[in-house]
Formats: C-alpha cells, sequence, structure tokens
C-alpha cells in the first residue's frame, strides 16, 4: 500500500513538473519578453498592435498602460500598451504574408467532370 502511493506521488510530481515546464515557463518567458519590448518603445516607434493595426507611437503614458498611435493622418487612438505586440518591419511583414501565397507551383486537381 505504501509503494502504490509512493508510486503515485511520484507521478504526480512528474506530471507537474512535465506541466510547469511546457506550459506556464513558455508563457512566463513570453510575458516578460513583452513587458520589456513594451517598456523600451518610445515616441516615433512604428508598432503592430494585436488587431494588426499598423501606426506610429505619437505619446505614451506608461504609468496608466496607454500609448496614443497614429494609424492615420489626423487619426490617433488609444491602445493599451499590452496591446502592442512588435515593432513594424516591412520586410518581416512581407516575409510572413508571403509564406501563405501560393506561388503556383503544387499541380492542383482537375476538377472532376460529371
Amino acid at each position: 500500500m505504501n509503494g502504490e502511493i509512493i508510486a503515485v506521488g511520484i507521478v504526480f510530481i512528474l506530471v507537474l513538473t512535465a506541466y510547469w515546464s511546457l506550459v506556464i515557463f513558455p508563457k512566463q518567458r513570453d510575458f516578460k519578453k513583452h513587458n520589456n519590448y513594451v517598456r523600451t518603445l518610445t515616441v516615433g516607434d512604428e508598432v503592430i498592435t494585436f488587431g494588426g493595426i499598423i501606426g506610429t507611437i505619437t505619446r505614451m503614458d506608461q504609468e496608466a498602460g496607454v500609448a496614443y498611435v497614429r494609424i492615420a493622418e489626423g487619426v490617433e487612438v488609444k491602445v493599451l500598451t499590452a496591446a502592442l505586440t512588435r515593432p513594424y518591419v516591412p520586410d518581416d511583414v512581407a516575409a510572413n504574408a508571403a509564406i501563405g501565397v501560393d506561388d503556383g507551383s503544387t499541380v492542383k486537381p482537375k476538377p472532376s467532370q460529371s
């Protein structure tokens, strides 16, 4: 009976360790990375929001967690700094967009004639 309890305990600890290393730790690392990115933002930086909007930071209120982003001439939106996902780098965006585009090199099946 004691041996079974010890075995179950060891399995439980192994499962918790696996869960921590595969789920919790990567999320914590990503959260810290994002917070460091937001802290380095300054006025004039071009950013992409979580919704995919590209704009330029015009002013920031770090204490309130808010940034003002110009998305077009005369159009400024108030955005949570948590929603600023990454810097806008046109070459990276174009490369990511090209991944999803079919270049025509694959053979497509012909529609059946009925």
